[in-house]
């Protein structure tokens, strides 16, 4: 397949174009013209025409700094004015692309506490919540014959290279790590490893249509999640993170990204024939942390 892909310079894009390409894939990353600050690429019907498939991964990294109202407006833009852009010239295209992925994210679900959530679940509240509902609107303007589109909800993604986990490191390998408030709050996670086979499963299936949770089928604790990153480490994990600490420092980024979270389940994924390859979650620490 012919791929586009908007947001490939990040943490995701760049494994995602890797993989992709040594599947015998032709990648091509959208870029955005004029000045670097320019808020969305500019493309044009003509120029997405030559793809099969176009994917949107661009945004303001969430967990770039504090959440003042100045940072949320560039995570909220960011994220809208891309896919609007995209999806405006998507709508003018006649033939091609016949599948587009928007990412999204399971903040969409808000703080579930242990419910099980799948993609038939509702949204939640909070600004991630919000966030997500005004991202998804934008590419599910996306509306042509013969065009398939996938919500790629992602969950907290593994991989030392950035990302949460790359924050964990550190503290953890030098035996400071332990829980994050009462540790009881889930986080629903996938390695980097099967979420980019999971895109790629996304394109080749027909049936994958609509909200899509991109992540692993044994959401954990973090409580749990400590655990095994702990033993996979071998440091010891006895040093807790007090919430009140947490929102003196971050505010309300530790609140909704740290101290609350969502037991999501990958149900399109599984019901589609998907098999992940990393289900287990100290499994998937370990295989990520070593291929780094």
């Amino acid at each position: 397949m012919k791929i586009a892909i908007a947001g490939a310079t990040g943490l995701v894009g760049k494994e995602l174009t890797k993989y992709l390409t040594s599947k015998g894939h032709e990648v091509s990353a959208i870029r955005r013209e004029g000045s670097p600050e320019a808020p969305y690429p500019q493309v044009t019907p003509d120029y997405l025409e030559q793809f099969d498939a176009l994917i949107n991964l661009a945004g303001e990294n969430i967990a770039a700094g504090r959440w003042t109202d100045e940072q949320k407006k560039k995570i909220l833009d960011s994220r809208v004015n891309t896919t609007r852009a995209l999806v405006t010239a998507l709508n003018q295209t006649k033939n091609k692309p016949t599948v587009f992925i928007n990412t999204s994210a399971i903040g969409i679900y808000g703080n579930r506490g242990a419910d099980l959530i799948n993609e038939e679940s509702s949204a939640g509240k909070g600004f991630l919540a919000d966030v997500c509902r005004a991202w998804e609107a934008e590419a599910n303007k996306a509306q042509r014959q013969n065009l398939r589109v996938a919500i790629a909800r992602f969950g907290v993604v593994l991989d030392p290279k950035g990302g949460a986990l790359n924050k964990m490191l550190l503290p953890f390998k030098m035996g400071a790590g332990g829980i994050l408030g009462d540790g009881r709050q889930y986080m629903s996670w996938i390695g980097m490893h099967d979420l980019v086979r999971a895109i790629e499963y996304i394109l080749e299936t027909d049936s994958l249509i609509g909200p899509i949770n991109m992540t692993a089928p044994n959401p954990a604790t973090n409580q749990d999640f400590t655990s095994a990153l702990g033993h996979v480490l071998h440091r010891p994990t006895i040093f807790p993170a007090p919430a009140f600490v947490l929102n003196i420092v971050l505010g309300q980024m530790a609140q909704e990204m740290l101290l609350e979270g969502s037991r999501v389940m990958p149900d399109q994924l599984t019901s589609k024939g998907f098999k992940f390859d990393y289900p287990n979650l100290e499994n998937a620490l370990k295989h990520e942390i070593e291929k780094s």
